[in-house]
Parts: C-alpha cells; sequence; structure tokens
C-alpha cells in the first residue's frame, strides 16, 4: 500500500503567511495631518493647474447647419461659437458668420467659409482641431472593425477581412476594401484652408496663412503602418472614399496608410462621443489681429447620426490645451480633504476616545 503524501505546505515564511507585514494605526495623529497635507497640496496646484488653462486662447465655431446657408455672410447665433482670449486689452471681436456654396459637381462637397476675428496677437504655435459630438468611436463594433495585418502592410485573404472587417470588408464585385473596416470607412474628410481677410465680409483681398499638416499623428502610430504588398487588382477603396477615388485604385492612386497622417489621427479612437482631431498647425511666426476666414469644403455628412462638427483653433500651456476640468477637480479634492479634516479635528477636539 502506497504511502499517503502529506497535504501540509512547507514551513517558509510564504506558504505559512509569515512575512514581514505593515498595518497602519489610523489615528488621530496620522489622519489628521494626512489629510491636511493633501488639501494644502491639491488646492494650490488645483489653481496653478486652472490657471495654466485659461491662459490658453481658444476659438470654436459650429458649422453643422452651414449648409442650410445661402452665398451671403449671416452671423451665427451665440451658442454656435465660443471665443476664449487671455487678454483684456482687445480691439472688438466680431461674432463670426459663415456662408455657403453649393458644390459645381456633385462628386465634392460644397464649400462653407467661415469668417471670424482675432483680437489680439496669437504666438505660434496654434493648432485647428475638428471637433465631432454623439459619435461613439468606443462602440465594441467599431472599434473592432479593422485588420492590422492588411495596415501593417501584408497580404490577407477575403475571410481574414471578413473576420475582422464585417460589414465593411468586402465589395459588391469580390474586392478587399483596402483599409477594410468601419472606422476607415467612416473617416472624417472634410477640408480646411485658413486666409486672412482685410475687412469683415470681404472675400477678394485674401491672404492664405500656412497650417502644416504634417507633423499631427504620433511617431508610433506612422510606425506600425507600410503600404501594402498586395495585388491592387484585388483592393477597392472603402465605400465611403468614392469621391476621392472614383475609379478605384491604380498604381499611381493607391492609399499609403504610412504616408497619410489624417488617417493615422482617425485611426487612433476616442473614448468620449464627444472628441477633437488635430488637422493641421500653426507652428512659426504670430496671427495678427483682424479677420480671419476658414473655407471648409463639407464632405463629411454628419446628419445621419444626428451630430454635431465644430472647428478648434487654440494655443497651448504648459498643461497642453485648455482643459479647466482638471485644475478644478484638484481644487475639489483638497476643499474636501481639508473640510474633512476640520470635521474630524472637532469630533476628536469634543469626543476624544
Amino acid at each position: 500500500m502506497a504511502e499517503n503524501k502529506s497535504k501540509k505546505p512547507a514551513n517558509t515564511a510564504f506558504k505559512q503567511q509569515r512575512l514581514k507585514a505593515w498595518q497602519p494605526l489610523l489615528t488621530p495623529k496620522t489622519v489628521l495631518p494626512t489629510l491636511f497635507a493633501a488639501g494644502i497640496v491639491f488646492a494650490p496646484l488645483g489653481g496653478l493647474f486652472l490657471y495654466g488653462s485659461d491662459t490658453v486662447n481658444e476659438i470654436i465655431i459650429d458649422y453643422t447647419d452651414c449648409y442650410k446657408q445661402n452665398s451671403s455672410f449671416n452671423f451665427l447665433s451665440t451658442d454656435l461659437f465660443s471665443y476664449k482670449f487671455t487678454s483684456e486689452n482687445t480691439t472688438v471681436v466680431y461674432a463670426p458668420s459663415y456662408k455657403y456654396e453649393q458644390p459645381s459637381n456633385s462628386s465634392v462637397g460644397g464649400t462653407c467659409s467661415i469668417q471670424f476675428s482675432i483680437p489680439m496677437q496669437l504666438k505660434a504655435p496654434i493648432y485647428l482641431y475638428y471637433r465631432l459630438s454623439n459619435f461613439y468611436q468606443n462602440h465594441r463594433k467599431y472599434v473592432k472593425s479593422l485588420n492590422y495585418n492588411q495596415l501593417h502592410g501584408d497580404a490577407i485573404s477575403e475571410g481574414e477581412a471578413i473576420s475582422s472587417c464585417s460589414p465593411m470588408a468586402v465589395s459588391p464585385d469580390g474586392k478587399i476594401y483596402y483599409p477594410c473596416g468601419l472606422i476607415a470607412n467612416s473617416m472624417f474628410n472634410d477640408t480646411f484652408h485658413v486666409s486672412y481677410v482685410g475687412t469683415p465680409g470681404g472675400t477678394t483681398n485674401l491672404s492664405s496663412v500656412t497650417f502644416d499638416e504634417t507633423g499631427i499623428a504620433w511617431p508610433t502610430d506612422k510606425k506600425r503602418l507600410a503600404p501594402t504588398t498586395m495585388d491592387i487588382s484585388r483592393l477597392a477603396p472603402p465605400p465611403n472614399w468614392a469621391n476621392k477615388y472614383p475609379n478605384g485604385y491604380t498604381a499611381d492612386t493607391i492609399f499609403n496608410p504610412q504616408q497619410d497622417e489624417h488617417f493615422q489621427v482617425w485611426m487612433r479612437t476616442s473614448w468620449f462621443p464627444t472628441f477633437r482631431k488635430l488637422y493641421s498647425a500653426y507652428r512659426e511666426g504670430v496671427l495678427e489681429p483682424g479677420m480671419y476666414q476658414i473655407d471648409v469644403v463639407t464632405n463629411y455628412d454628419i446628419t445621419q447620426y444626428g451630430g454635431t462638427k465644430s472647428i478648434v483653433l487654440t494655443g497651448t500651456s504648459f498643461l497642453g490645451d485648455r482643459n479647466p476640468f482638471m485644475g478644478m477637480a484638484w481644487i475639489v479634492m483638497g476643499c474636501v480633504c481639508a473640510i474633512v479634516g476640520v470635521f474630524f479635528l472637532g469630533w476628536h477636539f469634543f469626543k476624544p476616545r
């Protein structure tokens, strides 16, 4: 008969749970200083963060309904724009206005011309973002709808495309969409051009302002992408890219994800339904006070899902873009710690243990 083996754990500090440990004793002498120290640290830091956010100049203009306008400039209602400037010594700030020019043909969208005033010098860098609302990029089916191997340049089969990119995987004529998936198919495709305008409503003496559309994506995103190695005859552009590639792909027009930084920015999905993505940057010099115009070719349809689209022109601080939430959160946390500390101090004073 086999000898029964003992199931007793080995006599070690780890297996016998005899490791050295430290358990803090929550006494008034330890808790109260901690709460007051947290309040003293958090509140001033929150004030510093809030100050840094308030030093950022920012212009937000909603142009969702621009397509309903005529060919004459009309002022926007106050709920469609936001001006935040740091200087108190500014000249007159005009409400933004916009007009809409119908497209000359159906292959491109109409042009929404937006005029707005800048009352002070804005030093570079200045960033131009587009902002979308009610767009749930964090939906599980949407986030998973892409094929990393295809974006890396590898050849994939029709079955692989269907398993990872459905329902945007294969065209009706049996070609694989490149790039496949819902994310690529829904890529934002409005275009922006910034000009300086002499007077409000002027359209004849426009001076182009150079906003750079390179260097807007993360370098790590660019390194992960590569041109396709598949036979071009087996590939087709996504349905929503038809205006950009009306005749499909050729050797000269085949899409290269490594060179398209707007695509790289779009493929980094957002966590929230309202988000902004970088489009271009003004990197050198200053934007002088005066009237400016942004011409938007409105290719992107947001009416089908009930969202909005806006332009955001903003500077930066040592914390990045304007974001008062972080500063307010730190201030609130500091105040909460201080209030709780005062409460427990009073309790300890009047009802000591």
